[in-house]
């Protein structure tokens, strides 16, 4: 087993104000997902409140994610199919993750 040691005292990380949160359970989803897949789940973990919820456009979310609106598209369809994220217009959830055997 590794033993974990802090490589720079000076610069632990702290949780101040708000934060984003992924399960760690995620890892056995990446090997699934696009990359345009992740890439807009990651962003959507980050803008989330503490329920799963933002409303960040799908036009602004390509822009900042550098992505046409049709892989916006896409990659969204391919997470609520696997049931990670919820889209209602204008709200985005992203879900808690399904039981395992649900990938």
């Amino acid at each position: 087993m590794i033993k974990k040691k802090v490589l720079n005292p000076r610069r632990i990380r702290k949780i101040a104000g708000s934060f984003a949160f992924i399960e760690h359970r995620f890892r056995s989803w990446i090997t699934y997902l696009s990359p345009e897949e992740l890439l807009l789940y990651f962003f959507l973990a980050l803008a989330a409140d503490d329920r799963g919820l933002s409303y960040y456009a799908p036009e602004t979310i390509g822009e900042r994610l550098k992505l046409s609106p049709e892989q916006v598209q896409r990659a969204l369809n391919g997470l609520i199919t696997r049931d990670l994220v919820d889209y209602q217009e204008p709200l985005f959830q992203v879900l808690s993750l399904p039981e395992r055997g649900r990938i």
